[in-house]
């Protein structure tokens, strides 16, 4: 993994922390959450606080999220929402940390100027134990406060006064008033400069998580469904897909609109879309089989697929034929979900599902390494483990090269643009059209539906520089 850090692909963008003031409060929060401290003189934290060096000092790298649910979090600055979040368990936590931050980041940078805000991201879970608890993970609330409750005080003391203003008999309790002094002294004028959080609860009906070999749940699409990619899930009120039913899948995607072939994009280059996925397949072939890849540009490449020849990958082969179709006018290939290039030929339509639908695509499709790099980097990094050493070479260098210097642009040409919340809630309530397959003749109807049921810059590789503010 060294090779990816020092080219700035893993733990890339995180804050780093070298202030002895900011130390200073990152151990006081990190104490009150986990019971220890960091003896580091400097270190890195993602959005969430977590910080890959003190999770080797203290040899855990889930120090603030010990359940997989429940994320703790140590903010010592608003600057914290640019970065990314590391040892993710649900796709929806970085959002949720990101939306509480942009929505309070006025109070977060008067508290975070003179202490550590930490705290929690809440819901009615506390430990999955078993899958049918993940219907239970809908509403999320973020609890928060200083170090020194300054939050919790703050609202004591707007309690107090409320009772010193309506009670008449507030101007004679001296209890009462010695009370509010104290507290103000702590707290400020909590009448002009309110300490309070805004938004703090959050809705994330769908989302992934690792838990249980990995989940995918759909509640907001027509037809519903949990998609397992590992051990087959009980108890659960939505139709169980397996992620081996590659059929199943690519007829829950297509009934609710939710993907689209990527040769007819709108403003999509398909043609460059589709080489880079051949060349893709073309490294992890050869290198799986040793053969040497040359300088690995697109003309070695090419020596490389005529020496596979008969062997050449059915994905290669397949997309290879979509390519002819696209640049030179070749047959319309016939590429069914049983296909092992189908979900290579997709990417999810515009709307507030793409992300977690291109995540889906992205672990259908794992020789896309930068589909794979972009929207699912947890399984990235397991599967980049296992990979021969000319394989890991060649696509931290693709990355580094190819991805790192324009990624709006590159997710923008991949993916399409971001629609705004109207365009895309129409667009995920759409009607299904008829529609060529996506791939192969013509169909006189929509497939049947499935079944619904109610309720079912950089220092480093590593980032920006977080200075204290004293």
């Amino acid at each position: 993994m060294k090779r990816l850090i020092d080219k700035g692909l893993m733990f890339g963008n995180l804050i780093r922390v070298e202030s002895p003031a900011l130390i200073e409060r990152y151990n006081r929060a990190l104490q009150k959450l986990t019971g220890k401290t960091t003896g580091l003189d400097a270190f890195h934290i993602d959005i969430s606080g977590y910080s890959p060096e003190v999770g080797d000092e203290l040899g855990n790298s889930r120090y603030l999220n010990p359940n997989g649910v429940n994320r703790q979090f140590i903010l010592l600055s608003p600057e914290q929402k640019t970065a990314p979040l590391l040892e993710a368990t649900f796709s929806t936590e970085r959002a949720i940390l990101r939306e509480f931050i942009e929505a309070n980041e006025a109070q977060l940078f008067s508290l975070t100027a003179r202490d550590a805000v930490l705290g929690e991201v809440e819901d009615t879970v506390y430990s999955l134990e078993t899958p049918a608890q993940l219907i239970g993970l809908r509403y999320f609330n973020v609890a928060a406060d200083t170090t020194g409750n300054h939050v919790a005080e703050a609202e004591k003391l707007a309690g107090l006064i409320t009772r010193f203003r309506t009670d008449p008999a507030g101007w004679y309790d001296d209890a009462l008033i010695g009370e509010m002094i104290t507290l103000a002294d702590k707290t400020g004028d909590v009448t002009r400069h309110p300490v309070k959080f805004g938004k703090t609860q959050f809705d994330a009906p769908d989302f992934w998580t690792s838990h249980f070999g990995g989940v995918y749940l759909f509640r907001t699409p027509r037809h519903k469904a949990v998609i397992g990619m590992g051990e087959l899930l009980q108890g659960l009120p939505h139709d169980m897909i397996s992620g081996t039913d590659r059929n199943a899948i690519a007829r829950f995607l297509d009934v609710n609109g939710l993907v689209e072939p990527i040769v007819k994009a709108r403003g999509t280059d398909a043609g460059a879309i589709l080489r880079q996925k051949m060349d893709f397949i073309l490294v992890s072939a050869a290198a799986e089989l040793g053969l040497p890849i040359g300088a690995g540009d697109r003309r070695a490449l090419r020596g490389v697929a005529g020496q596979l020849g008969s062997v050449l990958p059915r994905e290669f082969e397949a997309l290879a034929a979509l390519l002819r179709w696209v640049e030179a006018g070749g047959a319309w290939p016939e590429i069914d979900s049983n296909h092992p290039a189908y979900f290579y030929t997709l990417r999810a339509r515009p709307g507030p599902l793409r992300d977690l639908v291109n995540r889906l695509l992205a672990e259908l499709s794992p020789l896309d390494v930068r589909q794979l790099f972009i929207c699912h980097k947890e399984l990235f990094y397991r599967l980049y483990a296992g990979w021969p050493e000319v394989k890991k070479a060649w696509v931290a260098e693709f990355l580094e090269t190819e991805y790192q210097i324009d990624k709006a642009g590159a997710r923008k040409r991949l993916f399409g643009s971001e629609p705004g919340m109207e365009e895309a809630t129409e667009t995920a309530k759409a009607p299904v059209p008829v529609q060529a397959g996506p791939w192969g003749s013509p169909r006189k109807s929509p497939p049947p539906p499935l079944p619904s049921r109610d309720p079912i810059d950089l220092v480093g590789p590593w980032g920006a520089v977080l200075r204290g503010r004293t």
